[in-house]
């Protein structure tokens, strides 16, 4: 038998959670790595002054639909690790989403208390901290042996925590 697992209570929102980033990836999407020394000028110029001092490390270039995406992964002047996604709309960049990983002690108490209520066993083993351009934070926590997908994401809006049914878009 196998162990269970801390999101055992959750199993329903664990499985659409982790259907939704490859029904987010369809068959439409593109992904194509891009070097840093690649990256046009006016992506480097969003996301360094958004984060003065970055070492971008990575970037990606996502065709989704009719939306271009870019992931820019970087390494912060105090050591920290951070990643951008930008969406082009009108010609221009902007950052639609900056991530980074915390510790899960960290996270809002009501973001705590809202998972725990929807999985009572829960003990992620990474949280993403996920900042939407709108100012909402969404929390993707991921189980042990799951490094691909969120076993439970918890928005946290206006002072609120609600755990999400399906996968956030971006």
């Amino acid at each position: 038998m196998l162990p269970r697992s801390p999101f055992a209570p959750a199993v329903v929102l664990a499985l659409a959670l982790t259907a939704g980033p490859a029904a987010a990836q369809g068959p439409d999407s593109q992904v194509t790595p891009v070097e840093a020394a690649d990256l046009p000028p006016a992506v480097v110029a969003v996301v360094t002054a958004a984060a003065p001092g970055l070492k971008i490390k990575a970037a990606e270039l996502k065709h989704r639909a009719d939306r271009r995406y870019y992931d820019v992964e970087g390494a912060l002047p105090d050591g920290g690790e951070i990643e951008f996604d930008l969406l082009e709309t009108g010609g221009r960049w902007k950052i639609v989403e900056t991530q980074r990983d915390i510790a899960w002690t960290a996270t809002p108490q009501p973001v705590r208390d809202a998972a725990v209520k929807a999985a009572p066993k829960i003990a992620p083993v990474r949280v993403i901290e996920s900042t939407q351009d709108d100012g909402a934070v969404i929390y993707e926590l991921f189980a042990e042996g799951q490094p691909k997908a969120p076993a439970l994401e918890v928005s946290w809006t206006g002072g609120k925590a609600r755990v999400l049914t399906e996968a956030w878009p971006h």
